[in-house]
């Protein structure tokens, strides 16, 4: 259990955007891995695996996740984490690209890893999507009447 919370501080680090090393990143999913983003039910798996760290990056360069708590059981690992960074770059969405607004966001978030001999198979993200859109101006400030 602490070799895979020592694993996935080191996922978390490879896909900084002052370290951003996206191989090194890919490494740590096994080969029948997927990485799922809830908010947007945007699945990826393979090489594409990739383009959830580099994706990031891209749009925010300066991109990093604050990492509060780490919870392991058995071969689950979660993390309450935020992801904070200025949006300096194109954000791809399912809806269409975003181009850079430079807003800064700090995005509340909470990701599940399944481990399967030291390698991740499957990681879940649950950000809170409707925070991002709202600081970066996409969405208007509502509230529930």
């Amino acid at each position: 259990m602490r070799d895979d919370i020592h694993t996935i501080k080191e996922l978390y680090a490879a896909a900084e955007g002052d370290g951003l090393d996206v191989g090194k990143f890919v490494s740590f999913f096994s080969e029948d891995a997927y990485v799922r983003d809830i908010p947007t039910d945007m699945e990826f798996r393979g090489k594409d695996i990739a383009m959830v760290a580099g994706g990031m990056a891209q749009a925010f360069p300066d991109i990093h996740r604050e990492l509060f708590n780490i919870y392991a059981m058995e071969d689950v690992i979660v993390v309450e984490l935020a992801i904070r960074g200025t949006h300096r770059g194109a954000l791809v969405t399912p809806a269409g690209t975003v181009p850079p607004t430079g807003r800064t966001i700090d995005v509340p978030c909470c990701d599940v890893f399944h481990m399967r001999d030291g390698k991740v198979v499957s990681f879940h993200c649950y950000n809170a999507a409707s925070i991002l859109q709202r600081q970066l101006g996409l969405a208007g400030n509502a509230t529930a009447a």
